[in-house]
């Protein structure tokens, strides 16, 4: 009875051995070359920003009697944003054309009294000093028509400064007067006059964008850019790089240089002040062969590599051609070797690489659609 325990002990000891090894399986993973996308980003973080806001200001002085706007309205150019108490220049715009009238009426009998002048001269009744003065007399009554007209049309223009309309198509951001505010102008106001309210067009809106000083080098004009905002988590707004401003700004001890990005917006849904998440596509590749980024082997850990996959090294560095100094510095095309299950066999294979994301790594030569690489894990992949 004993002795069949001890071996029915024994058995499952060996099976318990046999499951534990089968379990930990081999120390590597088979990943298939696969076709994918490749994008290359450089991200940072901004703030909309209008790209233009205008600030409107009345040329007329007086109380706001009518302000048909609200912040967030949409406004076309030309539409009335306030309108400003117009008594006193309707009284210039009268006073302007009663001048006006006078100036005519003095013209006329300054004209009348030349051309008589000019009879009588002509038959020697007056002297030419007389003749003169009517000359003078009719160029001073036109010169005063003239002048008239001018304080007119200025009174006119005057009026019509009384109907503040929107300078451009845009959204009112924000306003700084209300109904019933005496506001200055600032034709006759040293400080500048009266801001009414602020608008700016929001079609295409601006993110300057912090970007580390190590990826700026790769940032370039009219790159394409995409941004999320926090208004909407599942959605993103596309735009391209203006410009690289050529000043950086250090931020906790890390240099910054601000990229200024267009992001069209032709749904207005992008407000000045949100914050965005600003990812600059410095590089993409659509549809390429890629394997992961933990398959690749420098000549340096080839051998080691090797050795966890039950390969012997010396036979591995032969077949990838790869001498003692080529390993201490390896050429562009061949810095890079992945380990490849052909067969019933794992192979290593020298590799012409692409662009590479955090993830995966592009083929441009040495492996097809049809290899499989392996992948160490735990301690052999590190």
């Amino acid at each position: 009875m004993q002795r069949r325990l001890l071996t029915a002990f024994a058995a499952s000891t060996l099976v318990a051995g046999a499951c534990h090894k089968t379990q930990a399986g081999p120390p590597y993973q088979r990943i298939p070359v696969e076709q994918r996308d490749i994008v290359v980003t450089a991200t940072a973080s901004g703030v909309i920003q209008p790209i233009l806001t205008l600030s409107v200001k009345s040329k007329a002085s007086g109380e706001i009697l009518e302000m048909p706007v609200q912040t967030g309205d949409e406004v076309k150019k030309g539409q009335l944003l306030a309108r400003i108490d117009p008594r006193i220049p309707q009284s210039n715009l009268a006073q302007a054309q009663a001048s006006l009238d006078v100036a005519k009426a003095q013209l006329d009998n300054a004209a009348a009294q030349l051309k008589r002048s000019q009879q009588l001269f002509q038959s020697q009744s007056i002297t030419q000093a007389g003749y003169d003065s009517s000359q003078l007399g009719a160029a001073t009554a036109r010169s005063a028509v003239v002048t008239a007209q001018a304080n007119l049309q200025t009174a006119k223009d005057a009026m019509e400064d009384t109907h503040v309309s929107a300078p451009v198509t845009g959204m009112v951001l924000e306003l700084d007067a209300v109904l019933g505010t005496v506001i200055s102008s600032p034709v006759n106001d040293v400080g500048g006059g009266t801001v009414i309210l602020k608008i700016a067009n929001l079609d295409t809106v601006q993110v300057s964008a912090l970007v580390d000083e190590t990826d700026v080098g790769a940032v370039q004009p009219r790159m394409t850019v995409t941004i999320t905002v926090d208004a909407f988590p599942n959605r993103t707004f596309n735009g391209s790089v203006l410009k690289i401003e050529p000043q950086a700004q250090v931020t906790q001890n890390v240099t910054m240089f601000p990229v200024q990005v267009n992001i069209l917006n032709p749904e207005h849904l992008l407000k000045p002040g949100m914050n965005t998440e600003v990812q600059i596509h410095i590089g993409e590749r659509q549809g390429v062969l890629a394997v992961p980024n933990a398959a690749l082997r420098t000549p340096r850990d080839i051998a080691s590599a090797a050795r966890v996959l039950g390969l012997d090294s010396q036979t591995v560095q032969r077949q990838v051609a790869i001498t003692p100094a080529a390993a201490a510095d390896p050429p562009a095309a061949a810095r890079y070797v992945v380990f490849a299950s052909r067969g019933d066999q794992i192979v290593p294979v020298p590799i012409t690489t692409g662009l590479t994301d955090q993830d995966y790594i592009e083929i441009v030569s040495g492996l097809t659609a049809h290899d499989t690489v392996i992948v160490l894990t735990g301690a052999g992949g590190k």
